[in-house]
C-alpha cells in the first residue's frame, strides 16, 4: 500500500472492465453466496422425504461450509498455477454436476455429495475472479484498485447470502425441496456460457510434466493438511456443547504439522511466511472472521428465534431479513468505488456493536419494526466490512498471490460462519427462547468489542482514509 491517498479510479476503468467481462464473474460469484443459506428452509421437508431426523439434515449445511472453507484457497492456488479462466469454467461445471445430483438424489448421502460438489465448484469462482480482475487492471495500467468492479463482485459474492433464505422459502413452498438444488442449473449454465464467450482465454500453461512435479507445484501435502485441520475443527465446533477433546487435539496436531511443512516447501499452499511478514493482511482476515461470526449468527440464530419464539414461517423469517441484504448492497457499492478503508471499517465495528447490543433488548413481544431496525444495523456492518476489507486485501498482496489470498479471505469468512453455527447449536441446544437469545447477544457484544479494538489499534488502517 502506498503512503499517499490514490484517486479512486482512472480513465481506463470503463473500457478495461466492460459489462461482458464482469457479468459472468458476478453471476458465478452469486452462486456460492446464495447456496450458503438457500438450504435452510428445505431441511424439514428433506428430512421427511429421505426418512431421517431433522437434526441429521444439518450435515447438508456443514458439508457446504467445510467444502467451501477448504476449496476457496485451493481454487485460488489452481487459478494462479493453471489460469483463472480455466479454473472458473471447471468450477461452474462442478456446480452443474452438484445441482443435477441433488435434484435427482433419493437419500441423504446423495444430497451430501451434491452439496460438497456445489461448495467445491462455486468456491473456485471468487478467487479466480479476483485474479482475472487484478490481471485485467494491470494490463490496462490502472494505478488504483478498480473499486466499482470489486464492489460488484463483493455484492454478488457475499452480500447476496441473505437472499438465500427468502428464495429458498419461496421455492420450497411452490415446487418442493428439490428446487433448492435444481435452481443452480440455469444460473451455472448461464455463467458457463458467458465466461466461455466473453472472458479471454488464459495463456498456455508452462510447468510440470510429471505427477510428482505437479504435486510439488500445487503442494498437495499442504492442501491435505489444511483440509484435515479445517475438517477436525469443524467436527469439534459442530459437536458443541459436547466437548470432544480428542478431535480438538487432532486439529491442533494437524495444524502444527501443517505449519512445519509449509515453512519447508518452496511453493507453499498455506503461506505461513506471508501471514507472518504481512500482519496487515492477517488483521484483514481477523476483522472479516469476527464480523462474519456476528452477521451469520443473526442470519441463522435470529431466524430460529423468530420461528420458535414468534411462530413465523421460514419464508416470513427470511423475508424479514431481506432489507438487511438490500441495505448492505446499497452501502457497499459507493464505498468500493471510492476505495474507502478507514471510515467504513470503523462504521462496521461500531454498527456491529450497536446491533449486537440491540439483540439484548429483543423479546417475543418486541414490535417487528424494531427487529427490522436491528437487522438493518447489521446490514450496515455487512456492507461496510465486506467492501473495505476486500479493498485492503486487493492492495496487500501481489498478483502472484492474489488468488490464494482471496480464497483464504473467504475461508476466514466461512470460519466465522462455522463458529456462529457452533454458537447457535450450543446455546439453542435444548430450547429456543428470549433468555438464550440474550446469551447469544452477550457473546456477540464481546466479539464486537474485540473487532472494534482490532480496527482502532491498527495503525495501517487508521492512517489511511482510502487506498
Amino acid at each position: 500500500m502506498t503512503a499517499a491517498p490514490v484517486p479512486p479510479a482512472t480513465s481506463h476503468a470503463a473500457p478495461a472492465f466492460s459489462w461482458r467481462f464482469v457479468t459472468p464473474l458476478f453471476t458465478g460469484s452469486a452462486i456460492n453466496a446464495i447456496n450458503t443459506s438457500l438450504i435452510a428452509t428445505a431441511l424439514v421437508p428433506i428430512a421427511a422425504a429421505v426418512h431421517v431426523s431433522v437434526g441429521r439434515t444439518a450435515v447438508l449445511v456443514s458439508a457446504l461450509y467445510l467444502a467451501c472453507a477448504i476449496a476457496q484457497p485451493m481454487g485460488g492456488k489452481l487459478a494462479e498455477e493453471f489460469g483463472p479462466r480455466r479454473v472458473f469454467l471447471v468450477g461452474v461445471l462442478i456446480v452443474l454436476a452438484g445441482g443435477a445430483v441433488g435434484g435427482l438424489g433419493e437419500d441423504l448421502t446423495a444430497l451430501v455429495v451434491a452439496r460438497v460438489l456445489i461448495g467445491v465448484g462455486s468456491s473456485a469462482v471468487y478467487p479466480s475472479a479476483m485474479l482475472l480482475i487484478r490481471r485485467r487492471a494491470e494490463a490496462a495500467g490502472l494505478d488504483a484498485p478498480p473499486g466499482g468492479v470489486l464492489g460488484g463482485l463483493m455484492i454478488a459474492g457475499a452480500a447476496t447470502s441473505a437472499l438465500g433464505l427468502p428464495i429458498g422459502g419461496v421455492l420450497v413452498d411452490a415446487w418442493g425441496w428439490r428446487t433448492t438444488f435444481l435452481i443452480n442449473l440455469p444460473f451455472a449454465l448461464l455463467a458457463l456460457v458467458m465466461a466461455f464467450c466473453w472472458i479471454p482465454a488464459d495463456p498456455p500453461v508452462e510447468g510440470p510434466r510429471t505427477l510428482r512435479q505437479l504435486a510439488a507445484r500445487l503442494d498437495v501435502v499442504g492442501i491435505a493438511g489444511f483440509g484435515g485441520a479445517i475438517a477436525a475443527l469443524l467436527v469439534f465446533l459442530t459437536g458443541l456443547p459436547h466437548v470432544d477433546w480428542s478431535v480438538l487435539g487432532l486439529a491442533v496436531v494437524i495444524g502444527v504439522g501443517l505449519v512445519w511443512w509449509e515453512l519447508r516447501v518452496r511453493r507453499p499452499f498455506f503461506d505461513v511466511r506471508l501471514l507472518a511478514s504481512n500482519p496487515a493482511l492477517t488483521r484483514t482476515y481477523l476483522r472479516f472472521a469476527l464480523a462474519g461470526l456476528c452477521v451469520y449468527t443473526v442470519l441463522y440464530g435470529l431466524t430460529q428465534w423468530l420461528q420458535a419464539g414468534r411462530s413465523m414461517s421460514s419464508e416470513e423469517a427470511g423475508l424479514l431479513l431481506l432489507p438487511m441484504s438490500a441495505l448492505s448492497a446499497l452501502i457497499a457499492r459507493p464505498i468500493s468505488q471510492r476505495n474507502l478503508v478507514r471510515m467504513p471499517l470503523i462504521l462496521a465495528a461500531v454498527s456491529c456493536l450497536a446491533a449486537s447490543a440491540g439483540v439484548l433488548a429483543l423479546t417475543a413481544n418486541t414490535p417487528v419494526v424494531w427487529i427490522v431496525a436491528i437487522t438493518l444495523l447489521f446490514g450496515i456492518t455487512l456492507g461496510t466490512t465486506l467492501s473495505a476489507n476486500q479493498t485492503t486485501l486487493y492492495t496487500q498482496v501481489g498478483t502472484g498471490e492474489i488468488g490464494t489470498a482471496a480464497g483464504l479471505f473467504r475461508t476466514f469468512g466461512f470460519l466465522g460462519s462455522i463458529a456462529s453455527s457452533a454458537l447457535i447449536s450450543a446455546v439453542f441446544h435444548t430450547q429456543v427462547n428470549d433468555h438464550r437469545l440474550h446469551l447469544i447477544a452477550l457473546i456477540m457484544v464481546t466479539v464486537s468489542v474485540l473487532g472494534l479494538l482490532v480496527v482502532v489499534t491498527d495503525r495501517t488502517v487508521m492512517a489511511r482514509a482510502r487506498v
